[in-house]
């Protein structure tokens, strides 16, 4: 059985096309990057619409060490600088795939170092899975939320020690990274500001999962954004409205928490590889992100 708060991903994915193009899409990904990571799971067969130049920039996979665990991820910062102000970018269930990698350059272009660590790969890898439902059962479902909140203190570590500021941190993530989102600005002091993608808000309380954004957004340390989609079958928008009313009772990072609801518009809205983007409400999303952080002391 699926995690409760990993339906509204599994809603938007189906039905999804055939998986007989995988192994070359899934070579053309690895050229694209240039670096190790599999290709997404099946269902997702496009290429990223935006395609984000890497020159002037330091991109590529890069390895933090965790207690001994080498975890990989994918760095992009302006090249020969320092003393950047820092953006983690947390992935969907699919891992550190094409798009994301790309999220990591644009942010690079404005200024910023920007990680996306591969928060499941002790789990699996992502790319050896050509069924959305066994891909989350079998991986993202078994993935503890305390695991992805000590991989994301040593990516945070790693920035420090490799160029970065952790005195101007933020992150972003999208569905199940914006979930994460939210968690992480309440674990991390340092989190100056948040940009949450469609994370889903509720959910029940388990082992793995012990608490879910509504729980936590009392004591965020830094405002997060949300931007959601009004037509999003995963994340109904009385849950938004719950999560609202947790934040105003909360402290003044609670209180300075917004969110943008764009009607009629569906989960997964900023994913340009897939039939759910919306170029406006992405690209409108986009400008508040970047925006959030200036506004935040993260840029």
């Amino acid at each position: 059985m699926l995690r409760d708060d990993l339906k509204a991903e599994f809603d938007s994915l189906l039905p999804g096309p055939s998986s007989a193009a995988e192994p070359t899409r899934r070579t053309a990904l690895k050229a694209a990057l240039g670096v190790g990571y599999a290709a997404a799971a099946a269902p997702i067969m496009a290429q990223s619409a935006i395609k984000t130049p890497v020159d002037g920039l330091t991109a590529g996979e890069i390895t933090i060490d965790v207690n001994g665990f080498k975890m990989p991820a994918y760095r992009s910062a302006p090249a020969g600088k320092t003393g950047l102000p820092v953006v983690l970018v947390i992935q969907e269930i699919f891992g550190v795939h094409e798009h994301i990698a790309d999220v990591t350059r644009r942010f690079a272009r404005e200024g910023y170092m920007a990680i996306a660590p591969e928060l499941y790969a002790r789990q699996g890898d992502p790319g050896s899975y050509n069924e959305i439902a066994k891909l989350m059962s079998e991986v993202v479902s078994k993935v503890p939320d305390e695991q992805v909140m000590g991989d994301l203190d040593a990516t945070v570590k790693w920035a420090a020690a490799n160029g970065g500021n952790a005195g101007h941190l933020g992150i972003t993530g999208f569905c199940w990274g914006g979930r994460i989102t939210w968690l992480y600005t309440a674990h991390n002091p340092q989190v100056k500001a948040g940009v949450a993608w469609y994370g889903r808000l509720v959910g029940n309380n388990t082992p793995l999962t012990p608490k879910h954004p509504v729980d936590i957004a009392a004591g965020i340390h830094g405002p997060v954004l949300g931007l959601y989609g009004g037509a999003d079958p995963g994340i109904p928008l009385d849950t938004v409205d719950k999560m609202k009313s947790a934040l105003a009772a909360g402290n003044a990072a609670a209180k300075a928490s917004e969110f943008v609801v764009y009607p009629d518009t569906p989960h997964a809205f900023h994913a340009d590889y897939r039939a759910s983007y919306r170029a406006g409400p992405a690209q409108d999303g986009w400008k508040r992100a970047l925006a959030w952080f200036k506004a935040h002391g993260v840029a």
